[in-house]
């Protein structure tokens, strides 16, 4: 059973030899293939030849696109400050919509245009052509707070939900517009599976959580659905109080961040909801000796239950030991869901 077969058996229910073994990698891949960040993330053939070193070096179940969260904003316009050996960062004192006046004039850029999006569509069909037989090959997107957050600015997006919230409505049905037409070109070149990374939802509570963020992204997963894609959520940090609504949007895969406990997961999006994590990433993954890896590991597995991918809570950081990761494959390849009668 190669990685392509274990995970689409996996999301149908089937049985498999072992547990999915799916930890994102960015500055960890650079990393391992001595290569600086800033070319991993401006330039598809390093990311993509770097992912698939990681891949075949620690035996991941799949290749991503992912890199950074700033292609989207970038080719909107916004800012954008580039280093040689860290990820690229979203300038917000001069965010592109710091004047909201200006959503009314923003066009949705053509994620075929020769930008930055451009490049991850392009990373998604080198993927294709070197390893679509093998193993599973996820696309990116940003969700709707995250995304709004890069072009209004985090600090304006917060005061927005009190005080112009119909702006805030008209700025993510712009995402979920832009989205979804880059997710269509990322998939038509070779994704199987689109994560949405909406970090910034993280930071507002249940409430303005349900009123304004989940419908967005409801409406989101819903689109890349009707397209055929399987659906991966990642929230960075604290969603311990968004855990069932982030349940209820129905996707394939939610990661859990370290500080939202594996079992009120479950708990909350009942025993069908696949889900990865969550290890600490630097506490236990970096940090920790590979005997920690492997108890923390079989106690998210525990908690999760058989539907579970094995995963840390958020990035693998750069200078993590390999042998930590070897400790994480070495926990899928050595167990296997156990399916109900």
């Amino acid at each position: 059973m190669n990685s392509r077969e274990r995970f689409f058996a996996f999301l149908e229910g089937r049985q498999t030899d072992h547990l999915v073994l799916m930890p994102i990698t960015m500055m960890f891949a650079a990393e391992h293939a001595g290569v600086r960040y800033g070319d991993y993330a401006r330039d598809h053939r390093v990311l993509v030849k770097a992912q698939l070193n990681i891949a075949e070096k620690f035996g991941f179940d799949y290749v991503s696109c992912i890199s950074d969260p700033a292609r989207e904003a970038a080719d909107c316009g916004a800012a954008i400050q580039y280093f040689d050996d860290q990820p690229p960062a979203i300038d917000e004192a001069s965010a592109l919509l710091m004047d909201k006046t200006a959503l009314a004039r923003l066009q949705v850029p053509d994620p075929l245009g020769g930008g930055r999006m451009h490049d991850r569509v392009q990373a998604a069909a080198l993927f294709k052509e070197r390893a679509g037989r093998d193993k599973v090959i996820e696309g990116w997107v940003e969700g709707p707070c995250a995304e709004g957050a890069d072009l209004r600015g985090i600090n304006n997006l917060m005061l927005d939900f009190f005080d112009d919230p119909a702006f805030v409505r008209d700025l993510f049905e712009f995402v979920i517009e832009m989205e979804l037409r880059f997710a269509r070109d990322q998939l038509d070149a070779g994704a199987d599976l689109i994560g949405v990374g909406d970090a910034a939802a993280s930071l507002v509570g249940p409430q303005l959580y349900e009123e304004f963020v989940w419908p967005f992204e409801k409406k989101l997963v819903e689109g890349l659905h009707g397209m055929g894609a399987r659906v991966r959520l990642h929230i960075c940090g604290n969603t311990w109080p968004l855990l069932e609504g982030m349940g209820r949007l129905g996707c394939e895969i939610v990661d859990l961040d370290y500080p939202s406990p594996m079992g009120e997961g479950r708990q909350k999006m009942g025993p069908g909801q696949a889900l990865l994590g969550n290890l600490n990433p630097v506490a236990i993954l970096r940090n920790g000796a590979a005997e920690q890896v492997t108890h923390s590991v079989a106690e998210c597995h525990r908690q999760a239950g058989e539907r579970f991918i094995v995963g840390a809570g958020c990035e693998v950081p750069r200078g993590t030991p390999p042998g930590n990761i070897l400790a994480l494959r070495d926990y899928a390849r050595s167990h296997a869901p156990r399916l109900s009668p």
